[in-house]
Order: structure tokens, then sequence, then C-alpha cells
């Protein structure tokens, strides 16, 4: 091992300084797979039961994969992409106006990313300088948040929770956060909570822009992922004006790790984005750009994809309901946001991630524990089931190691 006290003395108080590495926090995700490892050690066994995977259970669509074997072989696809090819800036243009009905110039307002999260770790450099601020919903994806910290910004969050029917209440922010705030990151349909924003919710937003003078940006990751009408912020009247949307390649097109996604709206803020892109990256693959354009014009695929999750979380809705869990079909997402039980087998637990944990060890069930804005288990349906008899199976072997457990509530 090498001596670490020259590199430690330079680290950025970012990242923790020189105390980096001995604080013993660890990334949330991190502390679930390293649970999940032990209780699997443990209880060799027994089946685990993984509610906590976060991502598309099934590959791309054949179609989507056809093509990229295809465009892989091609010369034309050598060479730095920058910031996106043509042909999928106008694919991602008619995507937006055939599903959403939202009309963007594939030129100015359309700008391809690595992925989602890329994209909105890059957009606070876009705005934000010392002292500025980033509102954001919680729960929700912290990247935004994290970067804001970077740059020397700070974030205030707004709570969902049942009670504002998990939509932020932008009149309790006071007056001056508004007056540093630049940045305001949402999130719908919103995971982990499965809620979709309605346009007076939009209205609202773009409205509340305004008054404020702040940029809007919402991730739409999972705007494929709704169980109505699928809608986007920027069908909202005067959404170009004041903000973007963050599309995903993951969740509606099964195509989890191929790093694609995309930003449309305002003009200037792709082009400042675009700026920003050009200084931390060269772009993704051509022939993943390519073969995205397949699954784009193909909207069958996240029909599909639709389909399939929607029967999945209301076979576990019903099973949860039968325990005693408070469970309604979300309006989006492959997430089942429900409360935590207070208490099992005469114990009580303090947080979710308390009775996440006795889940895990005592039933080997994963979930994913929430406590931003009250103690919430996250389950997700991306769990591996061939057939649907599988499904079943699955929703059975739930139901019979939790029925005798004596969940509070």
């Amino acid at each position: 091992m090498t001596d670490d006290t020259h590199v430690r003395a330079l680290l950025a108080a970012r990242i923790g300084a020189s105390a980096y590495g001995k604080t013993g926090k660890i990334y949330k995700f991190e502390r679930i797979k390293r649970a999940k490892r032990e209780a699997i050690a443990a209880r060799p066994d027994t089946r685990l039961l993984d509610f906590g995977i976060g991502e598309n259970d099934e590959m791309a669509d054949p179609a989507v994969r056809a093509a990229m074997k295809r465009e892989i072989d091609d010369a034309a696809n050598r060479g730095y992409a920058d910031n996106g090819i043509p042909e999928f800036k106008e694919a991602a243009a008619r995507f937006m106006r055939e599903v959403f009905g939202v009309t963007v110039d594939p030129a100015e307002q359309v700008l391809p990313t690595i992925g989602s999260k890329s994209a909105l770790a890059m957009l606070p450099a876009v705005f934000i300088d010392p002292g500025d601020v980033t509102i954001m919903t919680v729960p929700g994806y912290p990247i935004a948040g994290t970067h804001t910290r970077y740059l020397g910004g700070e974030v205030y969050a707004l709570p969902l929770t049942p009670e504002n029917g998990f939509l932020p209440d932008l009149d309790r922010i006071p007056a001056d956060v508004r007056a540093r705030a630049k940045l305001m990151v949402l999130n719908y349909p919103n995971s982990p909570t499965g809620k979709t924003a309605p346009q007076s919710f939009w209205r609202e937003a773009v409205a509340f822009a305004r008054e404020e003078r702040l940029a809007l940006i919402n991730d739409a990751a999972h705007a494929l992922l709704t169980y109505a009408a699928r809608e986007s912020f920027l069908a909202t009247p005067g959404a170009m004006d004041v903000g973007v949307e963050v599309h995903s390649m993951s969740k509606g097109f099964h195509m989890i790790g191929w790093r694609l996604g995309f930003v449309a709206g305002n003009s200037l803020i792709v082009r400042a984005l675009g700026d920003v892109k050009d200084n931390c990256d060269s772009g993704q693959f051509k022939a993943i750009q390519k073969a995205a354009c397949t699954a784009l014009a193909r909207h069958e695929i996240h029909a599909r994809a639709r389909a399939k999750y929607r029967r999945r979380l209301e076979k576990l809705v019903r099973a949860l309901a039968g325990l005693g869990f408070s469970a309604a079909l979300p309006e989006g997402t492959y997430f089942l946001y429900v409360r935590a039980p207070r208490g099992a087998d005469g114990r009580l637990f303090a947080t979710a991630e308390e009775a996440a944990e006795y889940l895990l060890r005592a039933h080997l069930v994963l979930t994913v524990p929430w406590d931003d804005a009250g103690a919430f288990l996250r389950f997700s349906v991306t769990y591996e089931a061939e057939h649907e008899e599988d499904e079943d199976a699955l929703m059975a072997a739930l139901t019979a190691r939790l029925a005798g457990a004596a969940l509070a509530f």
C-alpha cells in the first residue's frame, strides 16, 4: 500500500479534504449492496426476494440490438460524436412531437448526452456560482444537488409527502432562498414516489420560474412509464422560455447501460450546456446514437415496457395491501413507494432504514429505504421473472415470508 500523506493534504473540501475516506459514511446504495451480500452469505439456501433493483430487467429490443450490430461495423461511425449526430437529434425531435405533442428544433433545442445522469451533473455548471441556490425536491435523484455543492452553491430541499400530494409547496420557499435561487430541479414522473405532475402544477412552476427569475429543469427519465396520459413539462405555455427537460433512453426502452439521453427545450440553455459538455466529454459512440434512432421511432417498445411494469405493480400492490401496507398503484415509474412499518415481531423501527434492514436480514426481502421526508420503503418491480407465472410465484413467496412477521403500521 502506498503512503497517502502527500495526496491526502491536497484533496478538495468538496469530497472531505484530509478526512476523505475516514468518516465511515458510505453511499446509500453501496450500503444496500453490502447488506445484500451479507444477508445472502448468512442464508445461502434461501432465495433473496430482490425488490431493490432500480434498473430494467430485460435487454434492449431485438430491433435496436440488430441496428447496433449493423452500425458498429460501419466505418462512418468511427471518430468523436462531440455534441451529437444530426440523425439522433432529429429522431429525438420527432419522438417529442409524436409522443408528447411538443415541437423542438433538432439543431438548436436538442442536445444528446451520455445518459441523463451526466446531463443533471453538468447543468448546475451552466447556472451556479458560489452562494447561488438550487431548489430540489426530496426524495429524489441527488446528482444536480451534489454538483451544485461542488460549485460552491447551496441546495434547498422541498419535501414531498402524502399530505402535499407528493408535489412541492412552492409558496413555502423563504424569500431569502428565492432571492438567491437560480435553478429549480424537479422530477416528474417522480422517482421514487411514482407521482406525476398535473398541468395545473406545471403552470404554477413555470410562473414561479418566471417570477423568481430562475431556470427550471425537469428530470423526465421515467416519462414513458406513466399509466395515464404521457405529458411533457415542455407542453406548458411558457416552458420553453424558462427551462429544459432531461430524457433517458434507459427506462422506457430497456437500454440500461447504453448511456444515452438528451436534453430538450430552451435553446440558450441547450447551447450553454453544449459548451460545458464540450469541456467534459467528446460525445457518445455514433453507433449507439444511430441504434437509438430505431428505438425512438418504435413506440411499441415503450408501450410493451409500460404494460409489463403496470401489470407487475398491480400484483405487488395486491400483495402488500394484503400484508397491511398502505399500497396503491403509482401514477408512473416502476417503483412502489409505501410507508415503512413502524415495527415487526415485537420490535420498533425508528427509521425506514431499520425497517429495511429487518426485512432483509430476517426475511431476505430487499427494499430501498427513504427517510428524507418521512419513513418510506421503495419496492421495484424490475425483478427478474421470465413468465407471468414466475411473477405470481414471487408474490406468493413475498406474502408467505411476511405473513407471520406481525408488521405494525
